[in-house]
């Protein structure tokens, strides 16, 4: 992969439920170490595409590109093999396990048929430490009692663990409080400086503008404008989410070809059912 190729690249990426159009000729580049931030209203398509990208649905048309090379995802152990780790809003954690339990699921260190629990403690501290997590007093305290940002650190922190280049996270601030939102926010700014790409599906544009280098819109399952975030404010980025076109008239912040037809109402603009929703 040259410094020119984004880390992910998706082509003409089409999905459909039966006669739902759920997705519409997606472009999209991912470059690596940056934020992108995926925005859309309801229905727009953003829980398809995500879990698109993760392996849980292929797509029925295009092709997604991983360092320049053509990938087909039939699993989620096959996305997250290339390294693409998802933080889906469930975090799927073990409430009844402690943190070294929960970072280390599925990757424990044995030594002599026995678990080492000292090496993974000080990986578990060490991950934490890397990511400036500090809040969490005892790494072997239980999930369950943590609040709802720390719980987003240890599954971050997992998914750092695993190596993983691509690290997309599903509303990551949501319902959550202003201190532990600034920790996730943290979170993910020391991933962008570590060289790990970001893709964050978030609501919450105040959060997007802090934490973005680049942001895409979705409306009714078609990327109808993408670029980096300074072509963007508050009011163009919630009029393309409502209306699908672009303020004022202006042309798309970066069109991606080829170019499409985005004016609602079209055969291929159906609102997506529940499987879809965001």
């Amino acid at each position: 992969m040259n410094d020119a190729e984004p880390l992910l690249r998706l082509r003409d990426i089409g999905k459909n439920f039966g006669p739902v159009h759920a997705l519409t000729d997606i472009n999209l580049d991912i470059p690596a170490g940056q934020v992108t931030a995926l925005v859309g209203d309801n229905g727009a398509g953003k829980s398809t595409l995500i879990k698109t990208i993760a392996g849980i649905w292929e797509p029925n048309r295009g092709e997604l590109l991983w360092q320049g090379k053509p990938v087909h995802f039939r699993s989620p152990k096959d996305a997250t093999d290339v390294g693409i780790a998802t933080v889906y809003q469930d975090l799927a954690l073990a409430d009844n396990l402690d943190i070294v339990q929960n970072m280390m699921l599925g990757h424990e260190v044995v030594k002599a048929g026995l678990l080492n629990e000292i090496t993974m403690e000080q990986e578990a501290k060490k991950t934490l430490a890397d990511l400036r997590v500090t809040t969490v007093r005892n790494i072997r305290q239980p999930v369950g009692s943590l609040s709802g940002g720390q719980r987003q650190a240890v599954a971050v922190a997992k998914a750092v663990m695993l190596d993983a280049k691509l690290v997309v996270m599903d509303e990551p601030t949501a319902a959550l409080g202003v201190s532990q939102t600034a920790l996730v926010l943290d979170i993910i700014e020391q991933l962008s400086s570590r060289g790990i790409a970001v893709l964050v599906i978030s609501h919450n544009l105040t959060d997007v503008f802090r934490v973005a280098d680049r942001i895409a819109v979705l409306y009714l399952g078609r990327l109808v404008s993408s670029g980096p975030v300074a072509n963007y404010d508050t009011n163009s980025t919630v009029h393309w989410m409502t209306t699908g076109t672009a303020p004022n008239s202006q042309a798309a912040a970066e069109p991606a070809p080829p170019a499409v037809d985005i004016t609602p109402g079209t055969p291929s603009d159906t609102v997506n059912q529940e499987d879809t929703e965001g």
